[in-house]
């Protein structure tokens, strides 16, 4: 589950994203204008943003220049506009940006550049390592040839559950998800309702999640 910050100035466009991306797991800080994101970017420190080019106040490459002169660009951001020259793309991209979305945007398009915005993000960040792990063991050689990362998950009897990260972003992400909610089903005694306050959904989302990840939700009670 990754912080994704949406910037653009138009309502339709971030509910749509919004809906879209929370359906695939995220979190999502939505904002309409340049100041927005630059307070929502102090705030939450995503882990990608989607940042759209023509805005009223000040335009998605002009603030990507400013993220990027005074060391704020430390996450990808991919830009989107539905008017933009091949040479606004070009600049941005020189400034930084990741990657350039042309409205009206296709859903596979966006999960495309998310999902390979986010293998970025995850390269980039260190790993907190279990106790017991040896650190030797973890090192990039190893990661990005198929090692395993040691997750500190309480699964009762099986303490530790690894996962392995040669799999594709999104087959791995979803069985860490899986492992994570049945490890709250169980802890919350099948509860729906605690589950969805432990883990910050809405019920309906939370059903369909569940449903999607092929989660047994009669294990959570049986475990209680």
């Amino acid at each position: 589950m990754a912080n994704i910050l949406v910037v653009d100035d138009e309502l339709g466009i971030r509910d749509l994203l919004s809906e879209i991306l929370n359906d695939e797991g995220h979190q999502i800080e939505l904002a309409e204008n340049a100041a927005q994101a630059r307070a929502a970017r102090g705030r939450a420190r995503p882990d990608l943003v989607l940042l759209d080019i023509w805005m009223p106040d000040t335009d998605g490459v002009t603030l990507l220049e400013e993220w990027s002169s005074n060391g704020l660009l430390t996450m990808p951001v991919i830009m989107m506009s539905g008017h933009a020259t091949i040479d606004t793309a070009v600049e941005a991209t020189k400034i930084g940006a990741m990657a350039f979305l042309e409205k009206p945007i296709t859903l596979q398009k966006l999960l495309k550049a998310v999902e390979q915005g986010l293998t970025r993000t995850l390269a980039r960040k260190p790993i907190a390592l279990s106790a017991g792990v040896n650190a030797a063991e973890l090192t990039l050689e190893a990661i990005m040839t198929g090692g395993t990362l040691p997750v500190a998950v309480d699964l009762g009897p099986q303490a530790t559950q690894s996962f392995l990260l040669e799999k594709p972003l999104r087959d791995a992400r979803d069985e860490f998800e899986k492992a994570y909610f049945e490890f709250h089903l169980a802890k919350e005694g099948g509860s729906m309702t605690r589950v969805a306050e432990k883990t910050g959904l809405e019920r309906t989302h939370l059903y369909r999640k569940l449903k999607q990840l092929g989660v047994d939700l009669a294990r959570g009670k049986r475990s209680a």
